[in-house]
């Protein structure tokens, strides 16, 4: 079998009301999402999406024409492009979908088939007030969600702490809670400064007395001794991970003993193959794995293939932009619930390869958006024909519009 060609197209849904993310002061008007797929002169096709593609014609080439069984090759030559070019860990995810259709199985299967479903964590990211918040905690608690995140700004931290102290009073014990300080990369012109590591420390300190499960990208990504330093001394966990570049960072940050929870997003930062092979690593030092999803619904089932394979958890990030009194906003890949407790779950799809019928009908759902070229604004709306099923699609996507990666 071998590749003939690779297809990279980029759609732009209009978000009304506009989403305003609370690690950006910038309103954000459309959603974006770049799907990659990957056709075979056998005629099996893999799709995949994540990161926005921007440049990857340039290296097209080193793919084409070849087995795309040949994942260890793939991936070496991904991590060669990466380091020149963009993130293009989307590619290896729909290379493992034609695996997957090739040998008739669930990529989760060919990764160690540890768990069928994961408790789903709701994964908040608009900006809201405390009774806001509160609020909609109490929502996603009667949806079955028993775990959310809540993004803390370091620029208005009492308001911060003041959210999470308002959602545990709302929910009491009946939900574990997750802050995320976003500083471990910055958006594009960030330039303001990072809290220091004492200030964190306090902070730290504040979420333990109000029972806070872990706390996230606490201090610059690159400051591993901090990191270490932090986890050593606090009585919350330290989670990360979710962006970095390289396996070699991973390895890293696992020989500082830097982070309590693993959280490298597969189609962001090093890939299936090797996140896999890291978040093993991590289980075998008794540290937690669990991935950042926050890029599209795509993006999500793939890093649910490799978290259902290796047996991640406790739990699995489900991004949502819901608003107060509302059902649902968020992934177009919802959770399940389970059992008589109305436990919200991610379970992994169960057809050969990674696109299962679940996402193909998040394709259908997303079909009046506008294609825009790679880099740039376009004419539409169009409709796009989805490459296995005919149904036209965009993609499964949340709703975290500007495309590429978000915080997680």
């Amino acid at each position: 079998m071998r590749i003939t060609d690779i297809r990279t197209r980029r759609f732009a849904l209009p978000l009304d009301p506009p989403f305003v993310a609370a690690w950006d002061p910038t309103p954000r008007r459309t959603f974006e999402a770049t799907i990659v797929v990957v056709e075979t002169d056998e005629g099996l096709t893999g799709v995949g999406s994540g990161d926005t593609m921007d440049g990857f014609d340039a290296y097209r080439h080193l793919f084409v024409g070849r087995d795309p069984m040949r994942i260890a090759d793939h991936v070496r030559t991904l991590e060669t492009v990466t380091f020149h070019g963009g993130r293009y860990w989307p590619l290896e995810a729909a290379l493992w979908d034609i695996v997957g259709q090739a040998c008739g199985q669930p990529v989760s299967v060919l990764f160690g088939n540890a768990a069928d479903r994961l408790c789903a964590y709701a994964s908040t990211g608009a900006a809201r007030s405390p009774a806001e918040r509160a609020e909609v905690a109490l929502d996603l608690q009667a949806e079955g969600f028993r775990a959310m995140k809540i993004r803390i700004r370091r620029d208005r931290l009492a308001e911060g702490l003041t959210s999470v102290r308002a959602v545990r009073d709302a929910v009491g014990d009946s939900m574990d809670l997750m802050v995320d300080l976003n500083q471990a990369w910055r958006m594009p012109g960030d330039i303001d400064p990072s809290l220091d590591p004492v200030a964190v420390r306090r902070i730290a300190d504040e979420l333990a007395e109000l029972g806070v499960l872990w706390l996230e990208e606490p201090l610059d990504g690159n400051d591993f001794a901090g990191l270490a330093a932090l986890r050593a001394g606090s009585r919350v966990r330290i989670a990360g991970g979710e962006m970095v570049r390289t396996v070699g960072e991973l390895l890293a940050l696992l020989d500082a003993d830097a982070l309590d929870v693993y959280q490298h997003d597969v189609v962001l930062a090093v890939g299936l193959w090797r996140g896999r092979m890291v978040a093993e690593l991590a289980r075998a030092r008794n540290r937690w794995f669990t991935p950042h999803t926050w890029s599209n619904g795509l993006g999500l089932v793939a890093n649910l293939h490799v978290a259902a394979g290796v047996g991640a958890g406790p739990y699995l990030e489900f991004p949502t932009t819901r608003r107060p009194g509302t059902r649902h906003g968020g992934t177009s890949c919802s959770p399940s619930r389970s059992g008589s407790t109305r436990t919200a779950t991610s379970p992994c799809p169960d057809g050969p390869g990674s696109v299962s019928t679940s996402t193909g009908t998040a394709w259908r759902r997303w079909n009046r958006t506008v294609e825009v070229p790679i880099g740039g604004v376009g004419p539409g709306p169009r409709r796009w024909r989805h490459p296995r099923r005919g149904a036209a699609a965009t993609g499964g996507a949340v709703s975290r519009p500007g495309g590429g990666r978000a915080p997680g």
